[in-house]
This record gives C-alpha cells, structure tokens and sequence, in this order.
C-alpha cells in the first residue's frame, strides 16, 4: 500500500511539472550575471586548443551546457568550475601539453556567489591571483596548483570558511610568511591542504592549534632547512582520542635535525613521506607502532642501518598492510634476507642506490603483489632463476641495474607477468639473445647493456609492442645488420652504440602516428656502421622527423653530408664526428634553429663555415676539430651565438687572424683554436669572455640537454696537461684557451691576466715576442700554462711563485724556446750568474774538441724515446690515441693509392 501511495504521488508531481510546460530532463537555465562573469573570465586567456570553444552565447546560450561547468538543476547556479589538466604521464603528453590555458585569472570569477568547486590547476595562468577570490564564501573545494600565480597575502582565505580543499601547489606564496597562522585560524573545517613547492617561508609555532579535521598535509619541496619547527605536526594528534591525520608530505625540504619525536608518534598515519631530507638518525623504534601505516618513503635520508633492521622494525604491526617501502639511497648496509615474506601485500619496493649485498632470496618471487621493484646500484652478487619472478604475475616495473647478477633461465622460459619497463643493465645475460623477451607484449622501456651479449638481434625483437619507446642495448658485443627502424615503432631513446653492428645505415620510416615530442635520442655511435648517410638522413616522405638527439659517431660512414636537414627541425644534439665524411657543411644545416651541440669534427670535411649557421642561435657547443676546414673564422660568431659555452676549431686550415668578434662570447668556456694556421695578434678585448673571468665554476651545473625523457650530457676532448682529456658530466668545471701551434705574433696581451678562472692556458709554438704579462699570477686557478717554443723576452714574472694551484706542472718545459730567465730557469741579466754561464761556456770551447754526432746520438734517441713511445708504455689514454691516428693514417694512405 505504501509503495502504490508513493507512486501516485510522483506521478502528481509529474502532471504538475508537465502542466507548467516543463519536462523531465529540463533544468533551469544558468543566470545571466554567471554567463556574463564567465565570458569576462574567457577574455583574459588564451585558448590555443580551443577547449572552451563552447563558451559561446551564439551555439550554446545556457551556460550550464559549457565545457566545465555544472550548475544546480533547480535554481541554475554556478555550483562547479573545472578546467584543470591532468597531471603529466606518457600517455596524455601531447594533450597536456597543448590544452593549457594561459593568461590571468579575472577578479570577475568572484561573482560566481554560489560555487562550491572550483580547479583550475595545471595550466598556465600567471601573474597576481586576485584577493576577490576570498568572495566565494561557499567554496569547498579549491584547487590553483601548478600554474606562475603568486600572492603577496594569504588574508583572503579569510573568506573561505567551508574550504575542505585547498591546493596552491608551484604558488609563490614567498611574501606570506604568516601562511601557517592563517590556515591554522581561518580554516577550521580544512580537510586537504596541499603547499609543494610554494616557497614557504618558516613562522613562528603554533601555540594553539585548530587543524582538527586535517587528513592530508603535504609541505614538500619548500627547502625549510632546520628553520621549521615541527613540533606543531606532533600535535595533530593530540586533541582528541583519536586523529584525523592519515597522510604526511614533506618530502624534498633539507628538513635537519631530531624528526622522529615529531612524526613516528602519529598512530593514525597511513602514508608517510619524508624522503630527501637531511636528518642523519636511523629508523626509530617507534616507526613499529604505526599499525595502519600502507606508504613508507624515506629516501635519500642517511639512515646508515642494516636492512635487516628496518624490516625488523616495520614488521611489528604493519607489514600485512604495507604497501609501498621507500629506502633508496639511504646508505643501507646487510643482506636481503627472508624477512621480504612478512610483507604479503607489498606494491612496490625501492631499495636502489645503497650498498645492500648477499644473494636475492627466493621469496621475492612470492610477493604475488608485486607491481614495481627497484633493487639497482646495490652490491647484490647471486645467480637469479625462474623462482625470483615465480609468483609475480602483476609485475609491470623491475629495475636491477648496476649489480653482479646472473641471470640464469631455461631458453623456453615463459615470465609470468608482461612487464612495461625491464632494467637489467650490467647483469651477466649473455652470451646468447634473451629468447623470453618474446613473450612481452607491452614492453616499454628495455635496459639489457652491457650484458656480454655476443649474438644478432632477431626480427621479432623489432616487433614486440608498438609501445616500444626506450630500449639500451649499448656496450655488448652485438653484430649484423640493422634494415630499419620500424614504422609502427614510437621511440623516446634507443641507444644500439659500443657494439659490432655493421653494414650500411638502417632506414627510417616515418609513421603517421609521430607527433613533435615522441622522438628522442637515437644513439648508433661506435659501431662498424658504413656507407653513405645519403638513406638515413634523407628518408622518404615529407614529414619532419621529430627527433631532438642523434649520434652517429665514431663508424666507417663516408661521403658528403646530405644537404637534407629541412626534415630534422627538432634535433638539438647532432654528432657525427669521428667518421670519413667529406665534402663541405651543407648549408641546410642553418635550418637547425633549435640545435644546441654540433660535433663534426675528426673528419675529412673542407669548404668553409657556411653562413647559414648563424640562424643556429641556440648553439651552446660546436666542435669542427680535426677536419680541413679553410676560409677564416667566421666574424658573425658573436651576438649571434649568445649561449655559445664550446668552440673547438682545432687542427683545420684557416687563414686570417682571431677576429675581435669571439671576444662578445661572454659565455664562452672552452676555446680550442689551436693548429689553425692563424696569424696575427691575439685580440686585447679577451678578457671580455666573462665565464673565464669568474670564479664561481663549482656552483654552475654540467652542460645537459633534454631529449624528453633522456638526458644528454654534452662532452668534449681537450688537451690538458700534455694530452687529450675526454670531460662529459664534469665538462662544466672545465675553463681553456688553446692557441698553440698557429703564426701568432705580437706580445702577450696583458688583459689575459683577468680570465682568473682560466685553468688550462696554451700558447707554444707560436711567434709571440715581448715579456709575460707582470700580473699573471693573479690567474690563481690556473693548472697548465705553456708558453713554451715563442721568441719572449725577460725574466719570469715573480708573482708566478704565488700561483696556489699545481705549481710543479710549471716545469722548464713551459718556457723552453724562448729567451726567458728566472725560477724555474736559471740566471737572469743583472743578477750576476750571467758570467757564470759565459765562462763556463768558453771553458767547453777551451777543452779538446768533441765529435758532437756521437754525442747528440744517444741523447736524441732518449728524448726520442720518452717523447714519443713513453707515453705509449705508461699512458693507455695515449696508446689508444695512437692507434687510432695511424689507422687514419694508414686509411689515408689506402684511399690516396687507390686514386691511381
């Protein structure tokens, strides 16, 4: 009977909705001073992607049908607001990326009197958020974060008081050092707060605390150093019975000190992350009383434990519930024990970069939860089998790099899991191909270098998943042929270099699927690869190959460089040195506006620099050493080339003299001309290159370009003290000038004295007259000088003697062919040993007369010796070296009889 009764009511209601000419889908429309505020809104930013197309009267006049909005069916208010963008992952990279919105945010959203919900997070809104914000005195839920907004006060939020939400993470709130104090007081109700790197400035304590419905609080990344008192987190808990706090981010903020008393007594926490942090203490006991803990990372703090310990200690109470364990990078010590099998419902398990050692136990393989495990740069040493993975069906992420491990399995084996990311860099796999690797089908990314593999790779490898983007195969032994780099393939990095792979280059294909940021870094250097580049680089189809990084360095590739390079307008690292490539720099090279490191050098190529690079405005390192290269160097290289840290010209033939144009290179680091046939005087203006002025290299980060997910370390050969020296990582310490070997005349400018932070400086062999600058001393960095084998005068200046760096580099060698006297040369004019040495030299001629062939014999095949095949004994840098200058040689010899 109730149920019939309540029917007949609705269908009343029904009838009356109907009489008054509604129906049962309609709403009410949106009012007009939303519309209004909302279209005032769209006027202050730019939508490239066009996803507020619908913000348009003229299509769709009720405003409740626009992209983001939701509004009350009953009244038409405005009740919810979301243009956010999803956060960054591989599979919406280009939808991110070009959905953006960008501009101000307009105080007119203030007049939205009744929304409740509000996101406009992960865009790129800048500029001063508007104070009127504070007007929305229904807001629930509020989310701005990562955008360019900042704040001068956080006194707005004083309007807010049903705020659940607040996110302003990547918000500059640097000018509000009295954030705490306002959340604390003018939040009551805040359930999430989220401030990651936000600039927070540390305040005073809290002396009462409000912050009774906090369950989320994340701090991370605001650098708080020791200056932030803690003690106010250890409150959290304390006002009732029981706490409302569950997870805790403070993750990346150099926190010092005791932290333990201040967060391992919070019982009710089920995620903790406290990782990259400075405290230097080791897992309190009191971590085991945290029953209700699932989430546990304190990476990067130096813990200096056992690990046997820290599973000890976690095993309490909470290992049926933990899911995640955290410890990478904590100088953790011991064995890897069976102790893995308390944790049942382990996810995920990061105990990388310590120095755990012993076997693997066999019960990894019964954590049938396991999802993401990263063992890598450990002292593991154990034969792995079949039982490690045996149970691990829901495997997708396995990381074991950089330890002495063996992989050994049945050739048949079939993995229980289908993994998207493998990393077994430097285990022992080889020396056949790994055969189970047939069985994934969504693999990913792929790490199996130098893995002694001795074998081809076979067809089906190419073929795996079209998911396929990373893959490292470098220094094995692989060999055969490489057709091509297959069209359904989508590749971030494939690196094939240090192998035996031979025959001609692969082929490209380009598919329609790539868009601008799903190529990276192909790297197919020192390899055996020969022929043309003729079918690489000039592939078939129009579309510009999205490609940032490639490397085709040290092979057997020859002939010309194609003039091809329209199709290649992503690439910022291009290497092709170390070839036979001949013929001239092709023009099209100036088409490369976004390259940043060119490397041609040790080739045959000749011609002159081509005028077109000038477009190349981004280059930071160019490097055309070794080549035949003729003409002069080029005077536009100066405000054209603004980031340029890296020149190298070295052993070409130029003409002309050093063109007072390089000197506007502020930035420039490492000048190499050395063995140019220059001539003329080295310009005054030298000490215009700042970066070798100032004294700050340590604090300068190492010289990287971003190929999207694989970074590339820029490096260069230089000479230092004597020989070559490869620098990549480090390359940004480094600060030379090389002149040698060139017709330079003219004194040594005095302004050389200014480049303080110069270490290496050469100038031998050149034709420089005068006296060394009074002042060179004041170079106090400087680790190498030679400026040996010129026509200088005068004594040695004394303030070299103040020089605190490695003085016994500046040996006798460092000015021999010149007319030089003084420490470390002996006598000078004046100072009364002069006679001496003019007696002792007329003394010679007195005594009987002596055959000097047979004394200078035995003499020069000394110097002969320990000159040339000395270094060959006792350098291996230098063996290497020279052998691989003959093998040029010797090919220059085969080409040049095989013209006849």
């Amino acid at each position: 009977m109730a149920i019939i009764i309540i029917l007949l009511i609705f269908l009343a209601k029904v009838d009356a909705n109907l009489s008054n000419g509604m129906s049962l889908n309609s709403h009410a429309a949106c009012p007009e001073n939303g519309k209004q505020a909302l279209l005032n809104f769209k006027k202050g930013f730019i939508d490239e992607a066009n996803r507020i197309a619908s913000w348009d009267p003229h299509h769709h006049p009720d405003c409740c049908r626009w992209f983001g909005v939701v509004c009350d069916n009953m009244t038409g208010h405005i009740l919810s607001l979301n243009l956010s963008v999803p956060p960054l992952d591989e599979d919406n990279l280009i939808s991110r990326l070009t959905s953006k919105l960008e501009g101000k945010i307009n105080p007119c959203l203030s007049n939205l009197k009744h929304l409740r919900f509000l996101d406009l997070s992960g865009n790129q809104f800048e500029g001063l958020l508007p104070y009127q914000l504070g007007n929305l005195s229904n807001l629930q839920y509020l989310n701005l974060g990562d955008n360019g907004l900042y704040v001068q006060s956080l006194q707005w939020l004083s309007g807010l008081p049903l705020l659940k939400h607040l996110d302003l993470s990547s918000m500059d709130l640097s000018r509000a050092s009295n954030w705490l104090q306002l959340v604390n007081t003018l939040l009551p109700s805040l359930e999430e707060l989220h401030l990651s790197l936000c600039q927070l400035v540390p305040g005073p304590p809290l002396l009462n605390l409000n912050l009774s419905s906090l369950a989320i609080l994340d701090l991370s990344y605001n650098d708080f150093s020791n200056q932030m008192d803690l003690r106010w987190v250890s409150k959290l808990n304390s006002l009732y019975n029981f706490s409302t706090l569950q997870v805790l981010r403070l993750y990346g903020n150099e926190l010092q000190g005791d932290i333990s008393s201040a967060i391992f007594n919070i019982r009710t926490l089920s995620e903790l992350d406290l990782s990259w942090n400075d405290p230097e203490e080791k897992l309190p006991r009191a971590a085991g009383k945290l029953c209700k803990l699932r989430s546990i990372d304190l990476s990067g703090i130096r813990l200096n434990q056992d690990i046997s310990h820290i599973f000890e200690i976690l095993s309490v109470c909470s290992s049926l519930r933990l899911e995640s364990l955290a410890f990478s990078s904590c100088q953790l010590s011991g064995q890897l024990t069976d102790q893995l099998e308390h944790f049942k419902n382990l996810k995920e398990l990061f105990l990388d970069s310590n120095s755990i050692s012993g076997p693997i136990p066999t019960s990894l393989g019964q954590l049938a939860n396991l999802e993401w495990v990263d063992i890598g740069n450990n002292l593991l040493e154990s034969v792995v089998s079949e039982k490690h993975f045996a149970n691990l069906t829901k495997l997708w992420d396995f990381r074991g790099s950089n330890n002495s491990l063996v992989l050994r399995v049945n050739p048949n084996w079939v993995p229980p899991f289908q993994i998207l990311d493998l990393d077994l860099g430097s285990w022992q796999i080889g020396p056949s191909f790994p055969l189970w690797l047939r069985s994934q089908k969504h693999l990913e990314y792929l790490d199996i270098s130098n893995s002694r593999i001795s074998d081809v790779i076979p067809r089906w490898f190419w073929g795996l998943s079209t998911q396929f983007r990373d893959g490292n195969l470098s220094r094995n032994q692989i060999s055969g042929q490489i057709q091509y780099l297959p069209q359904s393939q989508v590749y971030f990095f494939v690196d094939l270099s240090f192998n035996n792979f031979s025959g001609p280059l692969p082929r490209i294909s380009v598919g329609p699927n790539m868009g601008p940021f799903f190529a990276g870094f192909v790297k197919l250097s020192n390899n055996y690869f020969s022929g043309s580049l003729f079918h690489f680089l000039c592939y078939q189809g129009n579309d510009t190959l999205p490609m940032v990084a490639l490397s085709l360095a040290n092979n057997l590739l020859s002939g010309e460089i194609p003039d091809c390079w329209i199709k290649w307008q992503y690439l910022r690292v291009l290497r092709l040195d170390g070839n036979r490539v001949s013929g001239k720099i092709p023009i099209s090279m100036g088409t490369l506006t976004k390259l940043q490191s060119l490397h041609l050098h040790n080739n045959r190529l000749h011609g002159e620099i081509p005028l077109s690079l000038k477009n190349c405005t981004n280059l930071v390192a160019i490097n055309f050493g070794e080549n035949e290269l003729n003409g002069h160097i080029p005077g536009w290289m100066d405000h054209s080339l603004p980031n340029l840290i890296i020149l190298i010209l070295r052993s070409n033939k130029f003409g002309g003299n050093i063109p007072d144009h390089l000197c506007a290179l502020s930035s420039l680091k490492i000048l190499d001309l050395s063995n140019s046939h220059l001539f003329g005087c080295i310009p005054r203006c030298i000490s215009n290159f700042a970066a070798m002025v100032r004294r700050n290299a340590s604090r300068e980060r190492s010289i990287i370009y971003n190929a999207n997910i694989e970074d590339v370390y820029e490096y260069a050969s230089v000479v230092m003290k004597g020989q070559f020296l490869e620098y990549g990582n480090t390359l940004n310490l480094v600060r030379l000038v090389d002149l040698s070997r060139n017709n330079l005349s003219g004194e040594i400018p005095q302004e050389v004295v200014n480049l303080q932070a110069l270490q290496t400086l050469n100038l031998s062999q050149n034709h420089l007259t005068g006296k060394i600058p009074k002042l060179i001393g004041a170079m106090i960095l400087i680790e190498t000088m030679d400026l040996s084998q010129n026509q200088l005068t005068g004594s040695i200046p004394e303030s070299i003697s103040g020089m605190t760096t490695q003085l016994q580099s500046f040996n006798e060698s460092c000015y021999a062919g010149n007319h030089l006297c003084g420490p470390p040369l002996k006598g000078c004019r004046g100072s009364g040993k002069e006679t001496d040495v003019k007696n002792r030299a007329k003394g010679i001629r007195k005594g009987r007369e002596i055959n000097w062939f047979y004394v200078s014999m035995p003499l020069g095949f000394v110097t002969g010796f320990w000159c040339v095949l000395g270094p060959l004994v006792f350098d291996r840098r230098w063996r290497i070296t020279y052998y691989r200058v003959s093998t040029e040689m010797w090919w220059k010899a085969y080409d040049f009889v095989g013209k006849f």
